[in-house]
């Protein structure tokens, strides 16, 4: 299989789809693998890594797509990749469409098939290639906001920790998957007094044992998480639901009754985001403010991160690049009930409920 890996063009985004060793493996088993000049400088990959493990080096990004079976990108296609996609071509990255209503049309009139990382999922429910970027977002969250929390920075001017004699930063954590787990690891690592918030009792119960009873839980009701915002300095919107759009948890009224330079980060940006008045920022430009309190929204923050991201990526992505280029998607997703999870986009047609519930579109099903 011929597969392409274009340089990403995102605001800030430095990731790249696959590393050398990922590459590696792929021309090993004979397919011919082409990356775009560049693309990998921002991780800290050069050409010359590339061409040395058997990569062919394309300067004209048109051309890259145009010859490819297989697209392996990191982020969703933006406007000037909309025109590049196109039928009988595979694109193989995070998509997040019930977020992203121009990307699904222009991916859905192409007439490629769209596989998206966040949704391919296992039988116990875990999604094992969003679960590596959720732990970089959930661990930068708590940087971010820790920085974001300093007077310089228009936040309240607390050390997360505290030091003796002054008090610890109250962290609220929204969420407690993956990403959620990080956060509260990081910000409990920090010296922060620590409160996750899930619907799952369950869960709850697994991060009390996990951070051996040291930090707080509740369970998710309107009523609770704005009681806990009105004492909060910093908050992690870290809730998903997979495909689909996410939640408003945090209405602007909680925000209005927080205290003057909070700060709110939401992970859930990329999936539309889970306060009200949440909007996608960018790295040149992350925050704004609602009423008092400032709000981070970056949709790509692992990018601030790559040559964490792009490794950690490759390690859970190239299993599945690998069952795609020797099987053909339809056979790999026909033996792999994860990577069928996977399938959001073929022919024109949606086959996630998330992705059409969102987009108000019909779903598909999967013949055999």
């Amino acid at each position: 299989m011929k597969i392409g890996v274009p340089k990403e063009i995102k605001n800030n985004e430095n990731r790249v789809a696959i590393t050398p060793a990922g590459v590696n493996e792929l021309v090993k088993r004979g397919h011919q693998v082409t990356i775009e000049k560049d693309a990998g400088l921002g991780s800290g990959i050069s050409d010359f890594d590339y061409q040395s493990v058997g990569a062919l080096i394309e300067q004209d990004v048109e051309k890259l797509w145009e010859s490819s079976d297989m697209i392996v990108k990191v982020k969703e296609p933006i406007e000037p990749e909309y025109s590049r996609m196109r039928s009988g071509q595979i694109l193989f990255t995070y998509l997040h469409l019930a977020a992203a209503p121009a990307c699904a049309e222009a991916l859905i009139n192409s007439g490629a098939t769209g596989i998206a990382y966040e949704t391919v999922q296992l039988p116990d429910r875990s999604l094992p290639l969003l679960k590596p970027m959720s732990e970089v977002a959930g661990r930068l969250s708590i940087q971010i906001g820790a920085n974001h929390l300093m007077k310089t920075r228009g936040g309240r001017g607390m050390l997360l920790g505290g030091v003796p004699g002054t008090s610890k930063a109250r962290v609220v954590v929204i969420g407690g998957g993956v990403a959620g787990e990080h956060a509260a690891a990081n910000a409990l690592g920090l010296g922060a007094e620590v409160t996750v918030v899930d619907l799952s009792l369950s869960r709850l119960a697994q991060l009390q044992n996990i951070f051996d009873g040291k930090i707080q839980t509740r369970a998710s009701s309107e009523f609770e998480i704005a009681s806990l915002l009105k004492q909060a300095d910093l908050v992690i919107g870290s809730v998903l639901i997979p495909g689909a759009a996410a939640p408003k948890l945090v209405t602007k009224k909680m925000v209005e009754d927080m205290k003057p330079g909070s700060v709110l980060v939401d992970i859930a940006i990329d999936q539309g985001g889970c306060f009200e008045g949440s909007k996608a920022t960018t790295h040149d430009d992350p925050t704004f403010d609602v009423h008092n309190s400032i709000y981070y929204c970056v949709a790509n923050m692992p990018g601030a991160v790559p040559m964490t991201s792009t490794q950690a990526l490759t390690n859970a992505t190239l299993p599945y690049v690998l069952a795609i280029a020797e099987k053909g998607w339809e056979r790999a997703a026909q033996e792999d009930r994860a990577l069928a999870a996977g399938l959001n986009v073929h022919d024109g047609k949606v086959f996630n409920k998330g992705v059409a519930d969102a987009l108000k579109l019909e779903l598909h099903e999967i013949t055999a």
